[in-house]
């Protein structure tokens, strides 16, 4: 299983989409400052997280979510402001 997760920035707000398939040892990193951009803005927290079946079907949704298209499907559900 792979899984899309959207983190916030306690700390400045931002959000991060990304996808892994362990979300749970990939926020760890995250909130250690193994990653480059996200190492700025820590603490994260998880808001969401999607399953799927496979690594090409997360990273299609990934590259949706972080759109204009995603973006405003974020905002219309509630998941970002």
């Amino acid at each position: 299983m792979y899984y899309v997760y959207i983190l916030i920035s306690v700390q400045t707000a931002h959000t991060y989409i990304g996808s892994s398939a362990n979300p749970d040892q990939r926020l760890i990193a995250h909130n250690a400052g193994r990653g480059g951009w996200t190492k700025q803005h820590r603490p994260w927290v998880r808001i969401h997280l999607e399953e799927y079946p496979d690594r090409q079907t997360a990273e299609k949704r990934e590259r949706y979510l972080k759109s204009g298209w995603g973006r405003k499907w974020l905002k219309k559900n509630g998941i970002i402001e």
